[in-house]
């Protein structure tokens, strides 16, 4: 049985101690026995006392890692015993073996008492055994042995200590490494619930004000709207909550859940945008082909939420151009209205919320800027350069 307040080590849980321990106890055998074998031999072991003394000596050995205290213990015993009775053994080195031992794992105390143990050992076998005239010679060498052993031990349990500090600090960074990518990652399904969210009611509140002055002929018209825009917004949804596992459940003719909305289709947003009552011009410059899917959404994204703005808080009648230039390492997006931007709020709402720090993070993700601010003139302007390839 392994001592209770000896010093636990090697990874927590029995099946991961399992492996090293029968290693250890083979190499601690091992030990045993060459140490057995090497102070055995004529003129060192005389009788059956001195024999049963020296297995008495070395014996211990075997289980000293996962008992160190008892075994220092019993070899202490026999050494005792060895002085009393007047035989002198070479086997007299497992006291050394077994103090390392118990300074490496041991409590502290255990460790201290063992060395007091030792060094009083050593000054009394020098009293016996020493040659006459070299008492403090013979006391001064065993003692620095019993120091000698004594620091291996301790040194032995710093860097297991050592190792140990090590390994939770990695286990630290690896939680705070997790932690932060879902965080990241909750952060993420936010923007994606802001943006769609926000996008598809905006769009739908336009539409449905607009229901309430349109001709009965539009009306139909304008409710199919209301409901297309209410499904796609709902698509958005799953998809970023990531619960949608098949197509087919309430979509729309030609809607692709699976994949990502991107550049490809800005089109359709800006026609959403139209049917709401902004007039919406959209340039697209260069192969949206090249660029990465990841890079894609983001530019979807950041001409949504500038779209959304715009409808939301810029007056009746006011017209957006959204302008977007692919080229080999980078993708702009430029989007400008001509409505006022003083006294609508447009500034307040921009800055608060998820929808211009949201922006800022998209563009931040792939070495983009954001600008956002009134034009010179009246209106306002949401400007960034996307870097692709360097998305993290």
């Amino acid at each position: 049985m392994t001592e209770t307040g000896a010093v636990r080590t090697g990874p927590p849980g029995a099946l991961a101690r399992l492996p090293g321990r029968v290693p250890s106890l083979v190499a601690d055998a091992a030990l045993a026995a060459a140490l057995f074998l090497l102070t055995l031999g004529p003129g060192r072991v005389a009788d059956s006392t001195g024999f049963a003394l020296q297995t008495a000596l070395v014996l211990p050995l075997v289980w000293r890692r996962r008992a160190p205290r008892s075994a220092f213990g019993v070899i202490a015993a026999a050494a005792l015993a060895q002085w009393l009775l007047g035989v002198q053994l070479p086997a007299d080195a497992a006291l050394l073996v077994a103090l390392g031992t118990v300074t490496a794992r041991a409590p502290y105390r255990s460790a201290w008492a063992a060395g007091l143990v030792a060094v009083a050992g050593a000054v009394l076998a020098a009293a016996r055994w020493a040659p006459e005239g070299r008492f403090l010679a013979s006391a001064a060498a065993m003692t620095a042995a019993v120091a000698a052993s004594a620091l291996l031990g301790a040194n032995t349990r710093i860097r297991r200590a050592a190792r140990a500090e090590r390994l939770a600090r990695l286990e630290r960074d690896r939680d705070e490494r997790e932690r932060r990518a879902v965080e990241e990652e909750r952060a993420r399904i936010a923007r994606e619930l802001h943006d769609s969210v926000t996008h598809g009611l905006s769009v739908v509140v336009a539409l449905a004000d607009a229901l309430g002055h349109a001709r009965p002929a539009d009306a139909s018209a304008v409710t199919a709207r209301i409901a297309e825009t209410g499904r796609q917004a709902l698509t958005d949804m799953r998809r970023a909550l990531g619960l949608l596992q098949d197509a087919g459940t309430d979509a729309g003719p030609g809607d692709d859940r699976r994949s990502p909305p991107g550049i490809g289709q800005l089109g359709a947003l800006c026609e959403r945008m139209e049917a709401a009552g902004l007039v919406t011009r959209l340039r697209v410059d260069g192969e949206a082909a090249g660029v990465p899917a990841a890079a894609q959404l983001t530019v979807h994204r950041l001409v949504q939420e500038s779209l959304t703005n715009v409808l939301r808080h810029a007056p009746q009648g006011t017209r957006a151009e959204v302008r977007v230039s692919c080229a080999p390492g980078a993708v702009t997006v430029e989007v400008t209205d001509d409505g006022r931007a003083a006294g609508t709020g447009r500034t307040g709402s921009a800055g608060a919320g998820l929808g211009l720090t949201g922006m800022r993070e998209r563009a931040a993700a792939f070495g983009g800027v954001l600008e956002a601010g009134p034009r010179a003139g009246d209106g306002w302007r949401v400007f960034v350069r996307l870097d692709p390839g360097g998305a993290p």
